[in-house]
């Protein structure tokens, strides 16, 4: 026998397997179901099933003597998930959009009167529009950025302003502080920003929020494509609403961990 195998508690392997038996098709198990899935005689699960039960993580119904999880459960995954940093949390869900539409995808936050990149999900080919962890982008002049400005209080926008930050590109639509106030306005009220050719020719974007634990917007999620390669609706009707999909779920996700 291994050294390994003299350090496995066989007790606690049994009872994480009785666990992961139960899921969307199986939200309620009998003694006699987790046997049989188990492949051992009912009495050997029982005694895990009573340990379970006394702890929390599981409830029998009185009238069918059914086994099902509780919330408890969640804490186990909300444990692991609090240990994280937080661009390995949202990592996989860039690389979720990043599927689901074929394009790049990045997290960034706020610093000052620029973005910086925190994360990324870049596809590959012709229609790769790359920018690495680190890089620095003017706020005013992308989607993201325009999204944490609008969540941030005024008077931090017109304190950057005043202090002759925010350049004007020769493509952007705005021509005056002014404007650029209405947009933001009008962007914190849509809980989305979208942009075309401003930073650069032929690239355009939207970009969501994320929130903390109260509930301040902290990062902003934004999916980058060239203009010309994409349907004239692409980042509307296509990358939007997925993007919406995975930032509510995020939002939801630090809610829960309150």
């Amino acid at each position: 026998m291994s050294t390994k195998n003299n350090y496995t508690s066989n007790s606690l392997k049994r009872g994480l397997e009785i666990l992961n038996l139960f899921n969307e098709g199986n939200d309620t198990l009998s003694l006699v179901e987790i046997s049989e899935k188990l492949g051992v005689n009912r009495t050997t699960p029982y005694r895990l099933m009573y340990t379970l039960q006394e702890s929390g993580y599981i409830e029998q119904s009185l009238k069918t003597k059914r086994y099902r999880l509780t919330p408890k459960v969640l804490e186990l995954g909300y444990s692991y998930i609090s240990s994280l940093k937080f661009p390995e949390i949202v990592q996989p869900y860039l690389e979720q959009l990043r599927n689901d539409i074929n394009a790049s995808c990045y997290l960034s936050i706020l610093d000052g009167p620029e973005v910086v990149y925190i994360g990324t999900a870049a596809i590959k080919g012709y229609t790769a529009i790359n920018v690495n962890i680190g890089t620095r982008l003017p706020a005013h002049a992308t989607a993201n950025g325009k999204l944490l400005l609008a969540y941030q209080p005024l008077d931090k926008i017109e304190k950057l302003m005043s202090d002759g930050i925010f350049k004007e590109f020769a493509n952007q639509k705005f021509n005056s502080k002014e404007t650029l106030l209405n947009e933001l306005v009008l962007i914190k009220e849509n809980g989305y920003a979208k942009t075309e050719n401003e930073l650069l020719d032929s690239v355009s974007s939207i970009a969501v929020p994320l929130f903390n634990r109260n509930l301040t917007v902290i990062a902003a999620i934004n999916v980058v494509a060239p203009t010309a390669l994409f349907e004239k609706d692409f980042l509307t009707n296509k990358a939007l609403p997925k993007a919406l999909k995975i930032s509510n779920e995020l939002n939801a996700l630090q809610k829960a961990l309150l």
